[in-house]
């Protein structure tokens, strides 16, 4: 299912070939899809590994379809002469290419980015690699929590006295998603002002270490082994109610004395031993059991109606809650899609809004695509680079393409 929009997105016009697998470099795609861009998902005959995936959707993998919104696709074997020759049409016209192989790979599959800069010295080649081009783990494969592992992620996840923990969802592939839509974004800003192209180089470990930079801070001096985290402690986490779990977030002054209202508690809103933030963190042997005391009298919804606006709070849900959260579908962040495969259902579609709540009016939250089916769009795409009928059926029955 598309949506036609009246209004152009930022990106609108840019080619993007997605020749990436897994997740951060083909959600880096669906980011920069999302905001307007042409992408073509190049796939191998076999497919991107996604979707081989464990899913309780019986014909495609719940993550293939989330990661890889608003994009065509087009199956292509570059080990063959003419599956090489169709990459190298497509190069011609791209704005982008993205792929996430090994340092040495590209190389040998012809498509490093002095090669592709020949063809076309506008090219903005992103490769995203595990551990970067350079340095003795270049060639290592890396994965989310690998990375996670290896960065101090998951010690610092860990309770005390407790094993370490990774962080589920992927966090690491995430970001560097992130980053690979923003240096892409950033590098066709350039782009417009010297009119060449150039090689950007996201990694899982750049990533990884970006996503800690409050951490990351070693002062001359210092321990190198010290407590790197801004934990607040005190109240701030989460607690059981009388049905369900609320987290709770009251560092502020005012924040601390609209919960100790709310709970009855308003001796302690302007106790000596509880007026900072510090203060409260050092007497939480004291403080969280009178707060959990309170929160026993009412569920974790309850409680959040009653916070309203006067204390940062959330129930906390399960992910399914999003589909029709009212805050969720106000936004417009959930839109329906249809896939051959896996049929109608529902996915994150916009997460930002361009031009203002009138362009939003118009429709303008950008063109939905589901995810495309292995091939989906080999015909069409081969056909607007210049490929015959006759041609197309040939690359077809020798399986160049599917």
């Amino acid at each position: 299912m598309e949506i036609e929009t009246s209004a152009q997105l930022p990106l609108a016009g840019v080619k993007v070939l997605d020749l990436s697998a897994y997740i951060a470099g083909p959600y880096g795609c669906a980011l920069l899809g999302d905001m307007g861009a042409d992408v073509i998902k190049v796939e191998p005959p076999e497919g991107d590994n996604l979707r081989k995936y464990p899913s309780t959707l019986p014909a495609e993998s719940r993550a293939f379809l989330g990661i890889n919104r608003n994009k065509r696709g087009l199956c292509l074997n570059l080990k063959d002469e003419a599956g090489y020759e169709v990459l190298v049409r497509l190069v011609r016209e791209a704005d982008v290419l993205v792929h996430n192989f090994r340092p040495g790979v590209p190389e040998r599959l012809r498509i490093d980015f002095s090669t592709l800069a020949a063809i076309n010295p506008r090219l903005i080649y992103c490769a995203m690699t595990g551990y970067g081009a350079a340095g003795p783990m270049a060639r290592h494969a890396g994965y989310d929590q690998v990375l996670q592992s290896m960065t101090g992620m998951c010690a610092a996840q860990a309770k005390p006295d407790g094993p370490p923990e990774v962080l589920y969802g992927s966090v690491v592939d995430y970001y560097g998603a992130a980053l690979i839509s923003n240096s892409v974004s950033a590098a066709l800003y350039q782009r417009e002002k010297t009119g060449r192209g150039q090689a950007i180089e996201v990694s899982l470990l750049g990533s990884a270490l970006a996503m800690q930079s409050a951490r990351l801070v070693w002062a001359d001096g210092e321990p190198r082994r010290i407590e790197r985290d801004m934990r607040s402690g005190g109240i701030t986490g989460i607690h059981p109610t009388r049905e369900g779990h609320l987290y709770i977030s009251a560092n502020t002054p005012h924040f601390w004395r609209a919960l100790c209202d709310h709970l009855d508690l308003q001796d302690l809103a302007d106790h000596p031993d509880y007026d900072t933030v510090k203060k409260r963190a050092a007497q939480a042997a004291v403080l969280i059991p009178l707060v959990r005391e309170a929160l026993a009298r009412a569920s974790a919804r309850e409680w959040a109606e009653r916070f309203g606006q006067s204390v940062p709070c959330a129930e906390v849900r399960p992910v399914e809650d999003m589909f029709d959260h009212p805050q969720v579908e106000a936004m417009g962040f959930m839109r329906p899609y249809h896939s051959e495969k896996a049929g109608n259902y529902l996915g994150l579609a916009q997460w930002a809004q361009f031009g203002g709540a009138a362009a939003q009016d118009e429709g303008s939250a950008g063109a939905v695509r589901a995810a495309p089916g292995l091939g989906e769009h080999s015909r069409t795409i081969l056909s607007a680079l210049g490929y015959t009928t006759s041609e197309i059926d040939q690359l077809l029955h020798t399986s160049v393409v599917q």
